[in-house]
């Protein structure tokens, strides 16, 4: 009786299982999509607007959230209570506005493979904001986990070497991308800090509901000052090939999917799952960046991002040891 039980629900089971492989195969796509097309337009298309494709990204978030919380329901709506709670929102919104442009502005200057090889060390900024703002302290072999992590971008950029480890090394673009890194990872802890309380706290849909018109608030006056007749340019382009409005519209609509995705595969799956993915999916975004743009990438440059993916996961090992104990 058990082994008919045990059959029939198999179907179940096998469709469970798909519809989590289907989940994660759209979270890579949309993830590596919009990191792939990002650098196609601010590097080789020649679309030179960052701060303007930030805001496209954060203005498609809001209108793509409202829907899916106030009409489709996917997750329950939840409110602003507090004048206080609204503030604290504001300083995320403004964070991680910080790490969306600068890692847009990494991209017009850095190949995608060094991109994700300074954005794998999002852990080792993350343990130091953590110290620093809540004195928390990891555990001794959790912070030599991290060591490899760092270690691997410094030969990857070849900061240590006398040939350059990556050839297409810059020095602005380099700057940038540890800039994103570091505020991704301020912003992790900061969201920990100021939405611990119960009452404040808000699932990641929620929190990018409320965030994402802030963004394109503090994003538009940027907009206007730093890329100075960035519509007008926009419009003339689209005379010359029209196609230029369908990549942003796409561009940004796959910026929202990326947060809906990895809210559901956080949903579906365990943190450890998440982790172990995560790690994969720069990888990937690595292999399929050097496929399509044929960027030159040393034997330094692979060995050192290889290095930080190790060290990353040694880290997530570690943590996740210190929790079980």
């Amino acid at each position: 009786m058990s082994g008919k039980a045990a059959a029939a629900m198999s179907p179940a089971q096998s469709n469970g299982q798909l519809f989590t492989i289907g989940l994660v195969t759209a979270w890579y796509s949309s993830n590596i999509g919009v990191l792939l097309l990002n650098k196609y337009l601010l590097s080789n298309y020649g679309f030179k607007y960052p701060i303007f494709l930030t805001m496209c990204h954060m203005t498609a978030c809001s209108l793509f959230s409202y829907v899916a919380i106030a009409w489709l329901k996917i997750v329950p709506m939840q409110f602003i209570r507090s004048r206080v709670q609204f503030m604290k929102i504001a300083a995320l919104s403004l964070v991680f506005c910080g790490s969306v442009v600068s890692g847009n502005v990494s991209l017009r200057y850095l190949p995608v493979s060094f991109n994700q090889a300074v954005g794998a060390t999002t852990p080792f900024f993350t343990a130091v904001f953590a110290y620093l703002m809540t004195l928390r302290q990891e555990s001794w072999v959790t912070y030599i986990t991290l060591i490899p992590v760092v270690t691997g971008v410094i030969i990857a950029s070849g900061i240590i070497s006398s040939v350059r480890g990556e050839p297409s090394f810059h020095l602005f673009g380099f700057i940038m991308c540890i800039g994103a890194t570091a505020a991704r990872a301020l912003k992790s802890v900061l969201q920990g800090i100021l939405m611990s309380s119960e009452g404040e706290k808000l699932n990641s849909m929620n929190l990018l509901l409320y965030m994402a018109p802030i963004a394109v608030v503090f994003l538009l006056p940027a907009t206007i000052i730093m890329e100075e007749n960035v519509v007008g340019t926009t419009i003339a382009l689209a005379r010359q090939d029209f196609k230029i409005i369908w990549y942003l519209l796409f561009n940004s609509s796959l910026a929202y999917f990326v947060n809906l995705t990895n809210f559901l595969v956080t949903k579906h799956t365990s943190p450890l799952t998440l982790q172990v993915l995560g790690n994969a999916k720069g990888a990937v975004a690595v292999v399929i960046s050097i496929l399509i743009f044929r960027n030159p990438v040393s034997v330094t440059g692979m060995a050192g991002y290889t290095l930080t993916i190790i060290g990353v996961i040694l880290y997530s090992e570690s943590k996740k040891r210190n929790k079980g104990s």
